[in-house]
């Protein structure tokens, strides 16, 4: 059963502190918009479908705590923490695609009273994640056609149901896989430097009952040189026009070993992440995360404290590397115009 990463309960938004993991499952009831700023920063909610969620509930919790009394006022507060909110993690377009479909709601309906348009909006935020949940599953259901029986499966990052509201995306590829007894094996990249794959995916996986095996960032070569991988399944944050995709960083390395040694590289997003108003991948903006996560492993120093370091937490995998693009919407291959089609369509 997928995990019930985030949701709307009693007037806040309940989510997972997937920092805690796999240690501690413990589960935080958020009602303002500044701690919500502050779980999605720390990534005690991650993953890009989850982030845009969590970003809808946040425009909620600043509609239900607005002391304005007029429209204008109601909209000006609104709009101020919707810009706070993005200000959060600027990788996954997720997140701001949700906020502008939340802001829209507000401009289109506040001439019917601040009243109503705090139930619409409470109404297109569950949509917003009820849509998530219907996405996961379609995408699992194309992404398991593409698996064969006895597959050995490499993944990185962690693209599950912690990162999503429902199966996930390249995890939910798997987990279909799984339901549909397919006998799969899977490869779980740690993922450096906060261990995403070790700490989530590979619990994630155990929870279901999957053969997963976990291991080091660096020993994916070894593993694709001894042909011990059938095909490499991740997940994505934002996917430009032209199919460049960014991803949790390690995911470029992957693909280029992938391309040498000919194994299949697919991306599974929904449509929310493609970002049709960029061209290419250099013009994705990447996040660059605290010195502290490097030097350290779970609060425990490995490096010198005054080491310079450099910590983009995403990087891109250009589209020629690329096999395949599992979308809610179906599967997707280069050069992507039927894509841009359907999506703009």
């Amino acid at each position: 059963m997928p995990v019930d990463t985030i949701n709307w309960k009693s007037g806040k938004v309940r989510f997972i502190d997937q920092t805690l993991l796999p240690g501690r499952v413990k589960f935080v009831s958020c009602d303002n918009v500044p701690r919500l700023w502050r779980a999605i920063k720390r990534l005690e909610i991650r993953g890009a479908p989850a982030i845009g969620i969590a970003g809808a509930f946040g425009v909620v919790l600043s509609a239900n705590n607005s002391r304005a009394k007029s429209a204008e006022r109601f909209l000006r507060d609104l709009r101020k923490d919707i810009k706070y909110l993005a200000s959060s993690r600027p990788t996954a377009v997720n997140l701001f695609w949700a906020l502008e479909r939340m802001e829209k709601i507000a401009n289109t309906n506040l001439h019917n009273g601040i009243g109503k348009t705090k139930n619409l909006l409470l109404k297109e935020a569950l949509a917003v994640l009820r849509d998530d949940r219907k996405h996961c599953r379609a995408m699992a259901r194309y992404g398991a056609r593409l698996v064969r029986h006895g597959d050995t499966i490499l993944t990185h990052c962690n693209a599950g149901g912690l990162a999503t509201a429902d199966y996930g995306t390249a995890l939910g590829v798997l987990f279909e896989s799984n339901r549909l007894n397919k006998h799969i094996k899977v490869y779980v990249d740690e993922t450096r430097p906060l261990l995403q794959g070790s700490r989530l995916t590979a619990w994630e996986l155990l929870h279901e009952g999957m053969d997963a095996t976990l291991i080091c960032d660096n020993m994916a070569a070894s593993l694709m040189a001894k042909g011990k991988i059938d095909k490499i399944f991740v997940g994505a944050d934002r996917i430009a026009s032209n199919g460049d995709t960014a991803n949790k960083i390690g995911t470029y390395s992957l693909a280029v070993l992938a391309k040498y040694h000919k194994v299949p590289f697919y991306v599974v997003a929904p449509a929310s992440t493609f970002d049709l108003n960029i061209k290419t991948g250099r013009d994705i903006p990447i996040e660059e995360r605290d010195a502290s996560e490097v030097r350290t492993v779970m609060g425990r120093e490995i490096a010198p404290r005054n080491i310079k370091v450099y910590n983009p937490a995403f990087d891109v995998t250009p589209e020629k590397l690329i096999t395949a693009i599992i979308t809610e919407r179906g599967i997707f291959k280069r050069p992507y115009r039927k894509a841009l089609e359907i999506l703009r369509g």
